[in-house]
């Protein structure tokens, strides 16, 4: 049998599969990406257990969760997790705290007649160890920014980094008014778990200087945590320049054709109703912005939306959105970001397009990789 482990940054480095059996309340309020729920207890189970802990102690306790986790219901869960072990046989399974619950899953198991080893510490520990990940890299490694006008293509840039820390990817949002996607975003701390795990392996790949976006603090509805946001806001900038057609073009197809697409795969037999949903997405973004643009500009800004998806609705045609598009650049994106810049110039190391910001920052993270 394969011995139990705390080697955490094995498990995360190498994506080991890993089974966790706390109650799904529990694991929605915070786990690791691809980890699977087969929960020891439900939440109801589990709350009952928890009364009866503080009422009358542990042991009494012990014995509730064993006549509450009986017969078919203990042999049904027994089944999921050997189905778990035997497509998993390199994996690992946890609790909370690596306690009672992932001992029992593990004696059941064994009774069962399959050897499945636990990560000592549980969840806690694991957590722990990622936020002491994140931490560690704020203090060890220099950042460096990308910055630039709305639609100059930070996120390409990012994405061609090997080097580098997708913000917005593991937010699952693109950072600003328009930003959010037909699906939901993680929850907070599921967000900084991918984070850290990123850096993790982005650090143990040899890189030491890592490349971001610049942000604001929220992403969405996800913050970035204090210590890396702070670290940020004293970072070099790499200014990405970019004309505006170019801009226009790309704002066409991340807001308008991606994210029709986004919807469409929600409502896959229901295009009238993906439309609907994808209309509602613009025009809602739009809408929250109407304060900072001012009544008429968003009155102007909105009826020409609103033409450019009555037409898109009727023939697919996508091109009477660069209006609007270039309306808010020019009147609303530009101007702000314009005045940001003139707040962070000192703070700008180089300027340039896509190709030219790409191969300064491949240079400058590939000169400082880690020799370890």
């Amino acid at each position: 049998m394969r011995s139990d482990t705390e080697d955490y940054a094995q498990l995360f480095l190498h994506d080991v599969p890993m089974m966790d059996v706390r109650a799904p309340v529990e694991f929605s309020k915070g786990a690791f990406p691809g980890v699977v729920n087969l929960p020891l207890m439900t939440d109801i189970e589990r709350h009952k257990v928890g009364t009866c802990y503080k009422q009358h102690g542990q042991q009494a306790a012990i014995n509730l969760g064993h006549r509450l986790v009986s017969g078919d219901i203990k042999t049904s869960r027994i089944e999921a997790w050997q189905q778990f072990a035997n497509a998993h046989p390199e994996g690992y399974l946890y609790c909370f705290r690596g306690g009672l619950r992932s001992q029992l899953v593990q004696e059941w198991l064994a009774e069962a007649g399959v050897s499945y080893p636990r990560i000592r510490g549980g969840y806690k520990a694991l957590r722990r160890f990622l936020i002491d990940t994140l931490e560690g890299a704020v203090h060890e490694c220099p950042l460096t920014l990308v910055a630039g006008l709305t639609g100059t293509g930070k996120t390409d840039v990012i994405s061609q980094l090997d080097g580098s820390l997708d913000l917005e990817r593991h937010a699952h949002h693109r950072g600003s008014s328009f930003g959010r996607h037909a699906t939901p975003q993680p929850g907070q701390i599921d967000f900084e778990n991918a984070l850290a795990i990123e850096l993790l392996k982005v650090r143990a790949a040899g890189y030491r200087n890592l490349v971001l976006e610049d942000e604001g603090r929220m992403v969405g509805s996800c913050s970035i945590p204090l210590e890396l946001y702070q670290a940020m806001l004293r970072a070099p900038l790499v200014w990405l320049e970019e004309d505006l057609s170019e801009r226009v073009s790309r704002i066409l197809r991340d807001y308008v054709v991606d994210m029709h697409a986004e919807h469409a795969l929600l409502y896959p037999d229901q295009p009238e109703q993906a439309f609907s949903a994808f209309t509602e997405y613009l025009l809602g973004s739009l809408l929250r912005i109407r304060k900072r643009l001012g009544g008429e500009r968003h009155q102007r800004l909105d009826e020409l939306m609103r033409q450019a998806l009555a037409a898109q609705q009727r023939s697919g045609d996508v091109e009477l959105h660069r209006a609007w598009i270039e309306g808010l650049l020019n009147e609303y994106y530009d101007p702000m970001y314009a005045y940001q810049r003139s707040a962070k110039e000192e703070r700008v190391v180089f300027s340039g397009n896509q190709q030219a910001v790409v191969a300064y920052l491949r240079e400058r993270t590939m000169g400082a990789m880690d020799k370890a």
